[in-house]
């Protein structure tokens, strides 16, 4: 008995009931309600062992005392408590078993405790832990701060030198504008002096051409004056050789008419034709088709400025030929009066005359909602310097050419998109200009290869002309032309 006594007060068994009991009393309000249940079970199931112990050291106990020893006790005490309907659990195990059940449980409870403990020592390591990053998170916020700080201090003098800057680009645009004016200025000054020196150059021409005629008419007096009347007769005969050798003043200034209607078709191809080129671009797309319209309209506008100055030198012809003097040939006198009187050119009905040719063109098309008098103002400069180019001896004019033929280097100029190998001509951006059969001013073609068959082919279906009409109508209509009286009313 004292042994099975000493075993029980080792294992400490009711500090352990004890222990859970207050655990789960900790616990009550935060465990489910299986998990209660298991603990109270636990308890039960530890409660009966420690009865059974009880039991077995009550056994050996009245065993010790005899067979009537502690009789009372059991009457007065066991009995009673066993009437209350108490049912003692027999325990299913050995005694000694059950102490190293009990004794088990104490150690994992030891375990537990020292569980907690290492978790509460790793919680208080993270508290620290996060108490330190907490610290450095502050410190680079104020770093943060302070470079923040910084920054708007650098963007406040950014700002300050911006505004001198801006200062300065505002002072040098002044600058640059009140340059652009000067330069204008000038420019404007160098305009009336090229325009002074034109009339010099005009007034020198025409006192050259009077100085010669001053001559002339001199040697004429000249000749009269030794010549004896009978013999006037005489004199008259020998005046055509006299009238061929007198120069007029379409001779005088050819030279001169023909560098500055060179340099005018120059300006035409290089300034007027870009012109003209973004003005159609902002109703046709299509860069070909665009450099195919103005081609025609420049050949088209020749060909009405040739066709115009034929009709007008016939009918100022027709009214000299009446009341011609002399010295020099009709010819020269019509040639010459043309030259002074190029203003009486009806170039609105050439114009009007090209727009009507285009509009049945077959080769190019453009929009129904636009017009071709886009290019009224680009084809009434053409005309007028074809118009002066027929005045000249001989007379400028434009190279032949038609899609297909062979590229010539000497005659046309590649564009920038052209195949560099091919060696035909797909279509032509500009005309080459000659006089008598020598190219003095290339033009501009397109080589490219393979295209030259689908541009065939999409020429060879039917296109609708703007008129409807398929033929193209060559009958020039003019609007006004120089009557007789007004012409024989002019200046010669």
């Amino acid at each position: 008995m004292a042994d099975t006594l000493r075993r029980l007060v080792n294992t400490s068994s009711f500090s352990v009931l004890q222990d859970k009991l207050e655990s789960w009393y900790k616990d009550y309000h935060v465990i489910s309600c299986d998990q209660s249940l298991g603990r109270c079970c636990e308890l039960l199931e530890l409660t009966s062992k420690l009865q059974g112990q009880l039991f077995t050291i009550l056994n050996l106990t009245a065993r010790e005392g005899g067979h009537y020893a502690g009789v009372e006790t059991l009457k007065s005490r066991l009995l009673p408590w066993l009437g209350t309907c108490f049912t003692m659990v027999t325990a299913a195990v050995t005694p000694d078993t059950s102490l190293n059940l009990i004794q088990e449980g104490v150690e994992k409870e030891k375990k537990i405790r020292q569980l907690s403990l290492n978790h509460e020592f790793d919680m208080q390591k993270m508290e620290n832990q996060l108490t330190s990053t907490q610290l450095q998170l502050d410190s680079v916020k104020q770093d943060l701060a302070d470079t923040q700080m910084e920054l708007d201090d650098t963007k406040n003098q950014s700002a300050t030198t911006l505004l001198a800057t801006e200062d300065e680009i505002l002072q040098l645009r002044a600058d640059l504008r009140a340059a652009c004016d000067q330069a204008d200025l000038y420019k404007r000054k160098l305009e009336v002096l090229e325009d002074y020196e034109r009339q010099v150059r005009l007034l020198r021409e025409e006192v050259s051409y009077l100085s010669a005629e001053k001559a002339l008419l001199q040697d004429r007096l000249l000749l009269r004056s030794r010549s004896p009347s009978p013999l006037l007769r005489g004199s008259r005969s020998c005046s055509p050789a006299l009238r061929a050798e007198s120069p007029t003043r379409a001779q005088l200034t050819a030279s001169s008419r023909h560098a500055r209607l060179v340099s005018r078709f120059s300006d035409l191809y290089a300034l007027q034709r870009l012109e003209a080129e973004g003005l159609l671009r902002r109703y046709a797309r299509d860069m070909e088709t665009v450099q195919k319209i103005i081609f025609i309209a420049t050949v088209e506008s020749f060909q009405a400025a040739k066709l115009a100055y034929r009709q007008f030198k016939l009918q100022v012809r027709k009214t000299l030929s009446p009341s011609h003097p002399g010295p020099e040939t009709l010819e020269d006198a019509v040639v010459d009066y043309i030259v002074r009187n190029l203003d009486l050119y009806d170039v609105q009905a050439s114009v009007n005359e090209v727009i009507d040719s285009m509009n049945v063109n077959p080769k190019i098309s453009f929009p129904a909602e636009v017009d071709f008098m886009l290019l009224s103002g680009f084809i009434r400069e053409v005309c007028q310097v074809a118009f002066a180019m027929q005045t000249l001896e001989p007379p400028l004019q434009l190279a032949f050419c038609s899609d297909g033929e062979l590229y010539n280097e000497n005659k046309y100029r590649r564009s920038y998109d052209s195949e560099f190998t091919a060696p035909l001509v797909v279509y032509h951006v500009w005309p080459a200009l000659m006089e008598d059969d020598t190219i003095i001013m290339k033009g501009e073609a397109v080589t490219k290869r393979g295209s030259l068959w689908r541009t065939r082919s999409r020429s060879t279906s039917p296109v609708r002309s703007r008129s409807g009409s398929p033929v193209r109508n060559l009958s020039p209509s003019r609007s006004r032309s120089p009557s007789p009286g007004r012409l024989s009313a002019s200046r010669l």
